[in-house]
């Protein structure tokens, strides 16, 4: 089997705590450092504002236990799970059907997916190994979103967030609302808030730019982000979703808002990772926040309405496995096969060269014939030395599956 392996944090076991503190800020200098490591020849990462995940080609050199503790120094062992070979292999997988989602089926993580590899090949960390896999379990993704409804209802973080907020306000209606952040996440937020009947859409990012183009496709307002305190005296509705590293709005902050705002409540999600508000702005009168964490609410509702695909889904992943283990086992056949050819093809040359060399200095024609002859000796008796020697070595050891195995491949009858 193949050398892959898989170490993941996941939503579905760590806190918004843990995965803060397992998150890699600089995930190109991660990339090498990770490639430079004993026994690590491809690497890739994946990382979501509910997931890091690294996927490796290791040989035997590779220290598990020593790799953790370097890469993840703050993340309790027990956190981190390992799937190695096969199982790394469907992990990916289900990963990229949407499976292991905290909204199950959710699109998203194909283009995650798809940035991880751009990632790892610009940066010259991925191999065959990595590229194949993870070029089956796009396709596999593609192909369960095409066979099967596991993407039906929210299908992403952003849309779930939406929804949420729809639930803790009864309704989206005439509301105004402060989208924060306009990148992918932020993105996703708006697309779902653009389908509702709202009184008004202001966003912010901290490139405007971004922000005017997102607005001006989904009909909002673009904001400065140095002007969000005003808005926040505004808005019913607060989304944040940026990636920056620190929080952007504090307990001061909205609390000067909400001295502002003639006693109307406030709704914040912060679907950021790392958190983009402070847990403090929870504490203040009329403030209702909520964040990841209490996105899980809404993920047993989906699981319910997409159970009945499942099966189908995971039926595709195992038929789609047994065919990638083929491809991996055509491949090594095909990289063993390539390198003899290759060695034949140097004996050829090296025992041609010889034989042209005797034959320049002959100058009997009749002699001709017995330099050739010894030239193709020469060949089958180097080309067949080392397994002669194995063969005799599998013998005397009573090596039967090896001794049946050559058998098979030259075609002979066993006794």
């Amino acid at each position: 089997m193949n050398g892959i392996t898989n170490l993941s944090i996941s939503h579905k076991w760590a806190s918004l705590n843990d995965l803060e503190c397992a998150r890699i800020d600089d995930l190109k200098d991660a990339l090498r450092a990770m490639r430079s490591a004993d026994g690590v020849r491809e690497c890739a990462i994946v990382q979501t504002c509910n997931r890091i995940e690294l996927y490796l080609d290791i040989n035997s050199e590779f220290d598990v236990a020593g790799f953790t503790a370097r890469f993840f120094p703050s993340v309790p062992h027990e956190l981190i799970a390992h799937y190695e070979s096969r199982e790394s292999l469907r992990h990916l997988m289900r990963l990229a059907s949407g499976l292991d989602s905290m909204i199950v089926g959710e699109d998203q993580i194909l283009g995650q997916l798809k940035d991880a590899v751009e990632t790892a090949s610009k940066e010259r960390t991925l191999g065959p190994e990595l590229s194949l896999a993870f070029s089956k379990a796009i396709k596999v993704g593609k192909r369960v979103r095409t066979e099967t409804q596991i993407n039906r209802g929210s299908v992403s973080v952003g849309s779930a967030a939406v929804d949420l907020a729809e639930r803790l306000m009864g309704t989206l209606d005439d509301k105004s609302i402060l989208s924060i952040g306009a990148g992918e996440l932020g993105t996703l937020v708006m697309v779902a808030l653009a389908e509702r009947k709202l009184k008004a859409m202001f966003v912010s990012n901290r490139t405007f730019r971004r922000a005017q183009t997102l607005a001006k496709q989904l009909g909002g307002t673009a904001i400065r982000f140095d002007t969000i305190d005003d808005y926040l005296c505004e808005a019913d509705l607060v989304i944040s979703a940026t990636a920056a590293p620190h929080c952007i709005l504090t307990r001061d902050q909205v609390s000067r808002a909400m001295q502002r705002r003639n006693g109307h409540s406030l709704v914040i999600i912060d679907i950021a990772n790392p958190r983009d508000v402070e847990e403090a702005v929870a504490t203040i009168d009329r403030v209702e926040l909520h964040n990841i964490d209490d996105l899980r609410k809404i993920t047993e509702g989906n699981l319910k309405k997409r159970r009945s695909e499942i099966g189908k889904v995971v039926a595709i992943i195992n038929q789609e496995l047994n065919l990638l283990e083929e491809q991996y086992k055509k491949a090594r056949a095909n990289e063993l096969i390539a390198g003899l050819y290759q060695s034949a093809e140097e004996l050829r040359i090296r025992e041609l060269e010889k034989a042209r060399k005797r034959m320049q200095k002959e100058e009997d024609l009749g002699n001709y014939r017995q330099i050739l002859d010894d030239l193709t000796a020469s060949i089958v008796n180097k080309l067949l030395f080392e397994l002669t020697a194995s063969l005799r070595e599998a013998a005397a050891n009573d090596d039967n599956d090896l001794m049946r195995s050559a058998h098979k491949l030259f075609k002979r009858e066993a006794d």
